[in-house]
């Protein structure tokens, strides 16, 4: 009984992975076909009329490159000032004393139920006053602060144990050089969690980059791609619009498989516990 329910879990887990990886395996396979067997031939796993036309033809018609180099600076600097930030916030609250700390705290995390779009206007009105409207500024300022990371780490810190700290007083060590030599590094499944999650979702942003951008240059790669989808045409050039999601995703694959090992490690953890 115990290895049919062992069989029957794995089973159950190459089913939903299958299902989970069908729609990926279709994207790519149909971004190498040409348009007249995209829908011919749909049902088919491998295409026979396989093409780099459409990769080609992304590179040439659209100013791709440069959407590409906006979103992934975007995305680095905005993944590694949240990290930052939200380090030494979560450190303050968990370890120093200082007035209304817990206010404080209970301030950051309304701010967590507060939906995206409400703040939408007032940052818009706040760039502009700035003079940072169509900047790199305005799209990454926003995405430096956020109360899950803080959260996050607050949590982490809490549960490390205090005689670390306490030793590394003993040593000499003053408050930074316990954070970024013993607390920091200890942090590091949680911090490349934070990470992923940040980069994902500055990466795939989309009403916020189309707001506060003009130009063809300050486009990131999502709204370009929903720019070009909605130029006007007469036919809808599928193979190349699958190809920009192609593209789209293999940075968001890359920074999963680079985390990925403090990723599940930071899952099965849960947090050192004194």
């Amino acid at each position: 009984m115990k290895n049919f329910r062992v069989i029957a879990g794995y089973l159950t887990l190459i089913l939903i992975a299958i299902s989970m990886l069908y729609p990926f395996f279709a994207m790519v396979n149909l971004s190498f076909a040409d348009d007249n067997s995209i829908f011919t031939e749909a049902g088919k796993l491998i295409h026979t009329n396989l093409t780099l036309q459409n990769y080609h033809n992304i590179f040439t018609e659209l100013p791709l490159s440069r959407y590409f180099f906006n979103s992934l600076l975007v995305a680095t600097l905005a993944t590694i000032g949240q990290v930052f930030i939200a380090a030494m916030a979560g450190y303050a609250f968990a370890r120093l004393k200082f007035p209304f700390r817990n206010g404080l705290f209970l301030i950051i995390l309304i701010t967590m139920l507060i939906p995206p779009q409400v703040n939408i206007i007032p940052l818009f009105f706040l760039m502009r006053e700035m003079n940072l409207i169509d900047t790199y500024q305005a799209l990454i300022l926003p995405s430096l602060f956020g109360g899950l990371g803080v959260f996050l780490m607050r949590q982490y810190f809490l549960g490390l144990p205090r005689e670390l700290e306490e030793s590394a007083k003993l040593d000499g060590c003053n408050l930074f050089s316990t954070f970024f030599k013993i607390a920091l590094p200890l942090a590091l499944p949680t911090v490349a969690t934070l990470a992923i999650f940040t980069f994902v979702t500055t990466w795939n942003s989309f009403m916020w980059p189309l707001i506060v951008t003009n130009s063809e240059t300050m486009r990131t790669l999502p709204v370009g791609l929903a720019i070009y989808k909605g130029s006007f045409r007469e036919i809808t050039l599928w193979g190349e619009l699958l190809a920009c999601s192609v593209i789209c995703t293999v940075p968001v694959i890359g920074i999963f498989l680079l985390g990925k090992k403090y990723f599940i490690s930071d899952i099965l953890q849960g947090g050192v516990k004194e």
